[in-house]
């Protein structure tokens, strides 16, 4: 048996680095700011490799279990500290260590100069270890706690550069759309807590996860017919605002005004993986009602098509990422809600690898471009090499081409969404295959046009040409926008991060899965999914066989959008020097379109933020303290001034004034005593 304090290192280490940064470090010896970062790469080292022995030892069968320790005693319920280690959680301590680590490696090298760079070290570092004790987490409080703290350290770091408005902007958009889908969760927790004298009757805890899990999946203790899917869904809204599906996605694609290395953590292992992490730790609640399954697999279905649509107009090659990210986390929860739940926790493996890789890949090209807008692009490839290869690894493994990690997991989510008729209605479980496999085919899209646009063709600028134009149209700049640009592979320090996710997303198919030879001849079995199926301790969830045919339709899709891009983009880009005419400007009112994002983002800052919060809102806010606040108070006043009035007139000064009136008081308590206080007849 593993020692508990072990475990807890996973967590605590980062923690400890957080406050050595920011308590000693940062103030005392700033000056050696390279420590910051060193100090955190070596305890993200010692956690990755304690996550990757637990991973190892719980898949050959090593029970790991702790008994929690209790922090306040609530009667029939009680908040706890302790450890879940199911095979979920150990899966996903390998993914946020693993990718975190490479994070800041990378960082060391992006970050150098910047004058932040002991505090940005200082919130990867809070960052970190909150991800990984939401993760450990066995008490719902406890989660809900990390929760918000992961919460409050990707506002941080969005808005790292805080002296940018933009940055400052996308931080608080982000915290407070977030905190919307919060709300859900809350309700959800407070829900269970009011339960807590009928499961106490049962002996279990109403806030203790396991004991959740058995009520909703076994005994239905404390679940009604209605409140189980109204919790389930309360859950899902905030998974949802976390994961950026539809209607919370506005505030993701902003998110990028952060560093890079930040916008790789946020969409490859930390924030957004969080939301698809607790629809699958609390899967048996979901799984027990057909209707929450079927809002689950549309709504991360239409987010899926939805996103994909817009990373095909998108300019700035970290909004095409991002874009991406939203609909890859479609994916996920459409896979969730018709019930391939092993098939969305072996995407989420998988995607992180190729989605850091990507984001690292941008971050690389904005080191000599010096920008992040691909129009100014072009011809990168052999200025960098390196970059471009690693990148292109992750291209296809984004979209899904064989033998890359992407195909192995992305594959089985078709092949539960080709039967999502079993578990949802068969007519929109239809939908659910359609959209996803029309977002398979804007994948190969959109992503090779990013590769087109970016390394392809001939050089187009860079930050150079922009910065001209900002000036002779007398705007500012977008952010990222360098006066130099340095048309070279990046230092070792970034490109040694992106060649080990990059070999990640060639191999990572393969090393989930011993049977070699029988991967190679594509009918896999990945031990994975059988791994953290048996986290449904609770569930049955169905465990598919490789289909051919479904991977045989997913990769014409995917390789048909790599045609269209091809003929789209191939050509213009090696025919024009200066400006890019867009070939998917061509489209008229559909590429308006989604161009501005559907409107959304203007029907939230018009509809909801103008009218209804600064609009009717504010004003009814504005009368009730007028009218009604400073009513009372002035009422509170104006009595006090009236009373005061009234007695002033008694204060006249004069003595014989006052003699008069102890004198009438002499007489009213004499008269008083003889008609009222004379004892009767008889009395004693």
């Amino acid at each position: 048996m593993i020692a508990e304090w072990v475990v807890w290192l996973i967590f605590l280490l980062p923690l400890a680095s957080f406050a050595i940064i920011s308590l000693v470090i940062r103030p005392f010896l700033d000056r050696f700011s390279l420590l910051s970062g060193l100090l955190l790469s070596a305890s993200l080292l010692v956690s990755f490799l304690i996550s990757v022995w637990l991973l190892r030892q719980s898949a050959h069968g090593m029970h790991l279990e702790y008994e929690p320790h209790l922090w306040l005693d609530l009667g029939n319920s009680s908040i706890s500290f302790g450890l879940l280690l199911d095979p979920v959680t150990t899966v996903m301590l390998v993914v946020v260590t693993g990718i975190s680590l490479l994070v800041q490696v990378y960082s060391l090298g992006y970050m150098k100069g910047d004058p932040g760079f002991s505090r940005y070290f200082a919130y990867m570092a809070l960052f970190t270890a909150s991800m990984l004790g939401l993760t450990l987490a066995s008490n719902i409080v406890q989660l809900y706690f990390f929760w918000e703290l992961v919460g409050i350290s990707s506002y941080l770091l969005i808005g790292f550069w805080h002296h940018r408005p933009a940055a400052a902007a996308a931080a608080k958009k982000a915290f407070i759309i977030t905190r919307i889908g919060d709300v859900g969760f809350l309700i959800a927790i407070i829900y269970l807590f009011v339960q807590g004298d009928e499961f106490a009757a049962a002996g279990m805890n109403s806030l203790h996860i396991p004991h959740i899990l058995e009520a909703a999946a076994v005994s239905g203790i404390g679940f009604g017919v209605y409140s189980l899917p109204l919790v389930a869904l309360g859950i899902f809204a905030g998974a949802a605002g976390k994961s950026g599906q539809f209607p919370f996605h506005t505030w993701l694609p902003d998110a990028m005004e952060g560093p890079t290395p930040v916008s790789a953590l946020i969409h490859a292992a930390t924030m957004v993986a969080a939301g698809v992490f607790l629809v699958a730790r609390f899967y048996p609640l979901f799984e027990a009602s057909r209707e929450v399954m079927t809002v689950v697999a549309l709504v991360g279905a239409f987010t899926a098509f939805m996103a994909a649509t817009m990373g095909l107009v998108m300019n700035d090659i970290k909004r095409v990422m991002a874009y991406s990210t939203v609909s890859q986390l479609g994916y996920m929860m459409a896979a969730l809600g018709v019930g391939a739940f092993p098939a969305a926790l072996f995407h989420l493996f998988t995607h992180a690898f190729f989605k850091a890789l990507l984001f690292l890949g941008a971050g690389s090209v904005n080191h000599a471009a010096g920008t992040f807008n691909m129009r100014y692009m072009g011809g990168l490839a052999r200025q960098m090499p390196w970059t471009y290869a690693t990148t292109l690894v992750g291209a296809l493994s984004l979209v899904g081409v064989v033998p890359f990690a992407g195909f192995w997991s992305k594959d089985e989510i078709i092949a539960g969404a080709s039967l999502a008729g079993n578990v949802i209605d068969p007519g929109l479980g239809m939908v659910v295959y359609v959209l996803l496999l029309a977002g398979v085919f804007l994948t190969g899209l959109y992503t090779f046009r990013m590769i087109y646009l970016t390394f392809h063709g001939r050089f187009r600028g860079g930050g150079v040409q922009e910065l001209l134009d900002a000036r002779q149209s007398g705007q500012p700049p977008s952010s990222g926008v360098s006066e130099h640009v340095h048309l070279a592979e990046s230092p070792a320090v970034m490109v040694v991060p992106l060649v080990i996710l990059g070999f990640a997303a060639v191999v990572v198919g393969y090393l989930v899965n011993p049977q070699w030879i029988e991967s190679f001849l594509l009918i896999p079995k990945h031990w994975i999914t059988e791994y953290v199926a048996g986290a449904l301790v609770f569930g049955h969830p169905e465990l598919h066989d490789f289909d051919i045919r479904t991977a045989a339709v997913s990769t014409a899709v995917a390789l048909a959008g790599i045609a269209v891009a091809s003929v789209l983009y191939l050509r213009v880009t090696r025919s024009i020097e200066g400006d890019l005419r867009e070939p998917m400007e061509r489209g008229g009112f559909l590429h308006n379109l989604v161009a501005q994002k559907y409107y959304m983002d203007a029907l939230y800052e018009a509809l909801l933020v103008r009218r209804v919060f600064y609009g009717w809102l504010v004003e009814a806010a504005d009368w009730i303290d007028r009218n009604i606040v400073d009513g009372l108070v002035d009422l509170a006043g104006n009595a006090t001034r009236s009373v005061g009035r009234v007695t002033a007139q008694f204060q006249t000064g004069q003595v014989q004034f006052y003699g008069a009136f102890l004198l009438m008081g002499v007489i009213v308590i004499v008269v008083g005593y003889f008609v009222f206080g004379r004892p009767g007849p008889g009395s004693p």
